[in-house]
């Protein structure tokens, strides 16, 4: 199933800095679609994120960088602590690291937990270089929740894998974290039983 389908923003939602911290900046200022491509300036630090909330999936997306910078796919995105609005930067989620060069880490936000040790203060960190093409060409990052684990794959390398993640759903997004990308294609499809 398409997420994005190259026409508008339907089934999505933009979620970018509280504008009593910081100056409101109109999400077209951060995304935009042109020749059917998906596109993010990068600046503010936000997401894009999908309406629907999903669990056990494989999700992939094409994109590249136009600048070498970061960005990443945030999957089982929950409100944190229980009663508090959804569409905070940083939610509880899992980030699936996107940055250049770092494409299979993880980074885990606002609540969230896995298995593995964390380094870097909430990171768990790929232990091989990231299989990414260069800045330019496309790649294709594959992300699979199934149940209580999540993988990245990078252009059909399995990067790193987290276990015993304590959410298992919730919405996906796409970061705004600094670097001006380009996304052509959002799937999902949901996994064999």
């Amino acid at each position: 199933t398409d997420l994005f389908n190259g026409k508008d923003f339907t089934g999505w939602v933009s979620v970018l800095p509280n504008p009593t911290t910081q100056p409101a900046t109109p999400p077209e200022k951060v995304w935009a679609i042109h020749d059917g491509l998906l596109t993010c300036t990068g600046k503010p630090n936000g997401y894009l994120r999908t309406e629907n909330s999903y669990t056990h999936y494989k999700l992939t997306v094409e994109w590249r960088f136009t600048k070498a910078g970061n960005t990443g796919v945030l999957v089982h995105i929950n409100p944190n602590p229980a009663n508090t609005p959804l569409d905070k930067v940083w939610p509880m989620c899992i980030e699936c690291q996107g940055a250049h060069s770092h494409q299979g880490d993880f980074w885990i936000w606002s609540g969230a937990k896995v298995n593995e040790p964390m380094k870097s203060k909430n990171g768990v960190i790929m232990t091989t270089p990231s299989a990414e093409k260069p800045v330019g060409e496309w790649n294709t990052f594959q992300v699979t929740c199934n149940d209580n684990t999540v993988t990245i794959t990078v252009n059909g390398t399995e990067m790193n894998k987290v276990t015993g993640a304590n959410i298992q759903s919730g919405q996906i997004g796409i970061q705004s974290e600094g670097a001006a990308l380009e996304v052509r294609k959002v799937t999902i499809e949901p996994l064999s039983p």
